[in-house]
């Protein structure tokens, strides 16, 4: 059961957080040889209209991150960094649950990667998991886009918002969802403030102000507390 001491949001990051899909593009049209204009932005799941072939995907993977530092060289989606670091000072508390570690010779690299990129984009955190089966670690909210996941979740009767994109586009289970950061975040904290109401703790007074009951020090890694939180538009 979820301890009622924060609220904790589960955060993917492929899709979710990082523009996973936009730096696969790009390292698939070196990998086929393709001109970048001439791949699709919108992919399905298996990369299959990129030119990426199932059996091919676990060595296109490790040239990715090997040859390219996928994990360290995304973009991260539009307006991520600074929703997140909005919600993390109004005390919600950020644990990460990304599925990486997809190949065993290549864990301390993409282990090294992510870390840097979390930090080079000073996206704020409590805990970073890497496993696959996301409701093994508890959260009061998930945010999630790989469709397995999403319904997984939702079956076993958990909170999730899906982030949009082609990965998804098909799925059929009714969940909520958004289509960027700019429709995540409002989502996110309703859900949040909703929980803070039951709680009988107070509200922050303005998205990213920090709530007068927030521990002094208790600040999550990548913390952006003693620096400017900015604030939404």
């Amino acid at each position: 059961m979820v301890q009622a001491t924060n609220y904790i949001l589960g955060l993917d990051l492929d899709g979710t957080c990082a523009d996973f899909y936009g730096r696969m593009r790009e390292i698939a049209a070196v990998w086929t040889n393709q001109a970048l204009d001439s791949l699709p932005p919108v992919t399905s799941w298996s990369l299959s209209n990129w030119g990426i072939d199932d059996e091919d995907y676990q060595e296109f993977h490790r040239y990715a991150v090997t040859e390219h530092g996928l994990f360290e060289t995304m973009a991260p989606l539009d307006g991520a960094p600074q929703a997140l670091q909005r919600l993390e000072a109004e005390g919600l508390r950020i644990r990460i649950i990304t599925h990486r570690l997809i190949m065993s010779s290549l864990h301390e690299t993409t282990v090294l990667q992510t870390v840097r990129w979390l930090d080079r984009f000073r996206i704020p955190y409590w805990d970073l998991c890497f496993l696959r089966e996301k409701d093994d670690v508890n959260a009061h909210l998930y945010l999630e886009d790989a469709p397995f996941n999403v319904e997984r979740l939702v079956v076993a009767g958990n909170d999730v918002i899906m982030m949009e994109n082609g990965t998804n586009r098909d799925l059929t289970i009714s969940v909520a969802s958004a289509s960027s950061w700019e429709g995540a975040e409002p989502m996110i904290r309703q859900r949040y403030y909703d929980w803070l109401d039951a709680h009988d703790l107070s509200r922050p007074g303005h998205p990213g102000a920090v709530p007068h009951w927030r521990e002094v020090g208790n600040a999550p890694h990548s913390s952006t507390e003693g620096e400017e939180v900015l604030n939404a538009p």
